[in-house]
This record gives structure tokens, C-alpha cells and sequence, in this order.
């Protein structure tokens, strides 16, 4: 267990009910800074993440390696389905929230399609594609599926194993405004970082030019005109550069890790 900040009993439950859970204490606040303090610790071969605010169900990690067992042990993630809740009532997820596997990439690049509860990674994939970005306060699941997404297939369990409680204050998605700003800087960072095929990086540009243009549109539509201002210069550039800029060439416009001082506010 990871302890980041926590203060409202947690740890001292854990302490004084499980006494032989090994309890990290990350300084650093943030989810991701939490999550890698305890990848980096962890020994085993296979990597699996709870949240705070979601549960696993009795037999979830069981049937995950089961599914591994029967595909053949060539894959390195495996995800599950789930259930929501919300004020202690089941939610109907909308068609668009439907898991899947095999080569996602595609639908990774529209919304996060991978719950981090849900997920069982081989420890080596972080050798290979690093871990979840500290910069990013938000969607940093979405970041990292991404990379790994552009060339990896996945192993889906069409089983409900865990369950995503919503509705509670200090959410993420209640925290930020606008959580596409974090996707643009993921998207801009992965097509930057020029190891996309052809295919990927294409599909990965129309995306980033379709969320340019609702963070534009939703900073007109708020009279914002900084924001507008900001996304539509990143707009021009992409627009001149197109999806085959580079990392070199991305930089002479931005810093991108100096512009997520703008996406915090």
C-alpha cells in the first residue's frame, strides 16, 4: 500500500487490521507519483493497481490469470469490465465507455479505455515505455495507455471484477476543468515523440486537431479569451507542422512540461 497524503483514517485502519501489509509513504502528492512509488517497489512479475476509491472483487486477479493461462501468456496487460456506482445506486455505462481488447489504440485515443483498477501489467512494460507521468495532475491513465496501446495488444475479460464508485467531491474529473487539456498534452507529447506508425500518428493527429477545436469552441463559448488564444496558436502549429513533426521541431514552438503550469490553473 501506498500512503500519499491520506487523512481520513485509512492508514491507520490498515495498520491496525492488516498489520502484515507493507505501507509505503510517497511525499510527493499526486496519483501517479503514489502509483509509481509502488511499481517500482514491487517484485513480483505481474503489476496490479486499486485505487482508493474502487474496490476488486473476490475472484478478479484469479480470473485475469486464468484468461492468461487460456490465451496463451503472450500478452503483457489484461484489463477487465466493470461496474459503477453511484450514491449507492448501479450506473448504465454509455456505449462509448465499452472495453475491449486486442489493438485499441484507436479507441484509447478518444477517451481512457482502460480503468488503472482494472489492469494487470507485466512489471518489464515500464522498462519499455516508462511509467505514468508525474507532470500530468489528470489523465495520466489516459497518457499511458496510449504509449503502451501504440504496441501492445491487450487481453480483455468480459467479467464485471471491479466496481468504480463516482459521485464523491474530490474526483479528478471534478477537480480539473476541461480534462481534454491533459489529453491534448498527452497526444502532442506521443505524436512529438516520433514512434508511431504511420496509421497511429495519422489518427492520433485528427484527434488532437478534434480536441484543439472543442477546447477553442469551449473557451469562446466562456468568453475565455487566453484559452482561446493558447489552443489556437498550438492549432496553427499542428496545422503547419501536421503529423509528422518531431520532438526538435515541437520544442522550437513550446516547452511542453512548462505549459502544464497553464493546465493546472
Amino acid at each position: 500500500m501506498v500512503d500519499n497524503g491520506s487523512s481520513d483514517g485509512t492508514l491507520e485502519l490498515i495498520e491496525a487490521k492488516y498489520p502484515t501489509v507493507r505501507i509505503l509513504h510517497e511525499k510527493k502528492i499526486g496519483v501517479s507519483a503514489a502509483r509509481n512509488r509502488g511499481i517500482k517497489a514491487a517484485q513480483g512479475r505481474w503489476v496490479a493497481l486499486l485505487d482508493s476509491d474502487d474496490e476488486w472483487l473476490p475472484n478478479k486477479l484469479q480470473r485475469q490469470i486464468e484468461s492468461y493461462i487460456n490465451y496463451g501468456e503472450s500478452v503483457r496487460v489484461i484489463h477487465t469490465n466493470e461496474l459503477w456506482r453511484k450514491d449507492n445506486l448501479l450506473v448504465n455505462q454509455m456505449k462509448k465507455h465499452q472495453k475491449t481488447g486486442g489493438n485499441i489504440f484507436k479507441q484509447c485515443l478518444l477517451l481512457c479505455c482502460i480503468s488503472p483498477s482494472s489492469v494487470m501489467l507485466r512489471h518489464d512494460l515500464f522498462d519499455d515505455f516508462g511509467y505514468f507521468d508525474e507532470n500530468l495532475p489528470a489523465c495520466e491513465d489516459y497518457d499511458l495507455w496510449l504509449r503502451i496501446c501504440s504496441k501492445e495488444d491487450v487481453l480483455f475479460v468480459d467479467e464485471n471484477l471491479i466496481v468504480k464508485y463516482g459521485g464523491h467531491d474530490d474526483q479528478l474529473s471534478r477537480r480539473y476543468w476541461a480534462m481534454d487539456r491533459f489529453r491534448v498534452f498527452s497526444l502532442e507529447k506521443l505524436i512529438a515523440g516520433g514512434d508511431l506508425s504511420m496509421d497511429n500518428r495519422t489518427c492520433a493527429y485528427e484527434v488532437l486537431m478534434a480536441k484543439l477545436n472543442v477546447l477553442i469552441s469551449g473557451g469562446l463559448k466562456r468568453r475565455n479569451m487566453d484559452l482561446v488564444s493558447f489552443y489556437s496558436k498550438k492549432k496553427e502549429f499542428w496545422i503547419d507542422r501536421g503529423s509528422d513533426a518531431q520532438n526538435n521541431k515541437v520544442n522550437q514552438y513550446t516547452d511542453l512540461n512548462k505549459e502544464l503550469d497553464y493546465y493546472r490553473d
